[in-house]
């Protein structure tokens, strides 16, 4: 018995393995199980991404594409059109004026095919391609303008997310060196080197900058929704932002940015099409100050049956003709007239427009050009600050734990410390917003510095 049992247990031994074995397999996460990796957008991609889903951006190709059609409908009318019809005739009798014989029957079915050409229309349809044309460059322009625009929102929300990001860290920096300091507060406390106000002061600041950390990463949520949003994702979709936050000096001039705006600015180019556009109707209004010329021909095939094979009383069954008409509405009570002195007061107020436009631009240039010298020059201050009260409360943590300083001088030290490092961020965020603004108002599509 004890010889047959021996064998047994290997085979006990490795069904009880196996099974363990495989509730680790379904258990543990293995790769094959792993979850999605979190995708990272950086500035080029979010811009790319943003562009591509944008219904903004679909919209406007929607509206070139409808240009480019109505310039290819307005070409047609130089063409010749072609059409056809098929009559019926029935009269009371058959006409037989002239000793009995038939001229009209009874039934008369006739078959007509006609050719159109028209050869001058005081340059009224050549004036309406040329507009129709005007309207396609207006329509690529405005396109390319939603696209400046919307390169720019997603450069604010990028930038914000990672302001937020950055806040965020501080908030959470800020809780473990009051954390920290509650400890040793709370440690002086008990061996009686500190008074009981030093660690209750400790508990107030450090809850006071645990709440600060849930607003901050709040405002982390807030900021990745909208910017989810804006690439039209799941607005609680999970991502990473690649961080690109930094300062790089700002060298152009006030004039240089004007002066390439007023070149490269889309409206002002969009401003004056529609300049020109508002000419081209006067001399489309004034087209009617001429009269007009068309040639048509005409095929013609008739009987007094369906089939349109001739019959009794019809001498000719089959025949052709070709007819130029000129035609003049020389008197219309001053319709002309006044179709063209409206037409000329549309152009002058294009013309006001376009100068509005310019004055618009160099009030938009100046403003974001103001603004990123002032976030410039604070981030310039605040650097400084920064290294200051890093060290400012260093020491004063310290010399607290030296006890030659108090509990207060070291909490005083972590508040400016956390508010100047909020400060530089802040900066450093306007600083990068307001760049790409003006990048903007200049009319430039700029991702990255060169």
């Amino acid at each position: 018995m004890r010889h047959d049992a021996t064998p047994k247990k290997p085979a006990r031994f490795v069904r009880t393995a196996f099974g363990f074995l495989l509730l680790a397999y379904v258990g543990c996460p293995w790769p094959c199980q792993a979850q999605e990796a979190v995708p990272t957008f950086t500035l080029e991609s979010s811009i790319e991404h943003a562009l591509t889903h944008s219904t903004q951006m679909l919209s406007a190709k929607e509206g070139v594409s409808a240009a480019e059609a109505n310039k290819k409908k307005q070409f047609t009318e130089f063409l010749p059109k072609l059409s056809a019809s098929y009559a019926y005739t029935r009269l009371d009798e058959e006409k037989t004026p002239f000793l009995g014989v038939v001229t009209s029957p009874q039934d008369l079915y006739q078959f007509t095919a006609s050719l159109d050409q028209p050869v001058f229309s005081g340059f009224s349809k050549k004036t309406q391609y040329d507009i129709s044309a005007l309207g396609l460059d207006i329509a690529r322009l405005s396109e390319h303008e939603i696209r400046q625009d919307l390169v720019l929102e997603v450069k604010k929300a990028y930038f914000e997310l990672l302001q937020k990001k950055k806040l965020e860290k501080v908030a959470r920096q800020a809780v473990i060196q009051l954390t920290a300091q509650r400890e040793v507060s709370r440690n002086f406390y008990e061996v009686g080197m500190a008074p009981k106000n030093d660690f209750l002061q400790s508990e107030v600041e450090l809850a006071n900058a645990k709440q600060g950390l849930v607003v901050a990463k709040n405002d982390v949520e807030l900021a990745r929704s909208r910017f989810n949003t804006l690439l039209r994702r799941p607005v609680d979709a999970p991502l990473t932002v690649e961080d690109v936050l930094t300062y790089e000096p700002f060298s152009l001039s006030y004039e240089g940015c004007v002066e390439t705006a007023l070149q490269q600015r889309t409206e002002m180019q969009i401003a004056d099409l529609e300049v020109e556009t508002a000419g081209r109707e006067v001399k489309l209004i004034q087209a009617n100050y001429y009269p007009s010329i068309d040639l048509r021909a005409n095929y013609y095939k008739r009987g007094d049956d369906p089939s349109l094979d001739g019959g009794e009383g019809i001498f000719f069954d089959e025949e052709w003709d070709v007819v130029a008409t000129a035609s003049w509405t020389f008197w219309e009570w001053g319709k002309t007239r006044y179709g063209a002195e409206e037409k000329l007061r549309r152009l002058s107020q294009a013309r006001l427009k376009r100068i509005e436009v310019e004055d618009n631009i160099r009030q938009e240039v100046k403003g974001a050009y103001l603004v990123v010298k002032a976030a410039e020059n604070a981030i310039l201050t605040v650097q400084k600050a920064v290294e200051q009260a890093e060290e400012n409360f260093r020491m004063n943590e310290e010399r607290y734990k030296e006890q030659v300083a108090t509990s207060t001088d070291v909490l005083d030290a972590q508040t400016l410390l956390t508010q100047t490092q909020t400060n530089y961020f802040n900066a450093l965020s306007v600083f990068n917003i307001s760049k790409a603004a003006l990048h903007r108002a200049m009319g430039l599509e700029i991702v990255t510095e060169p």
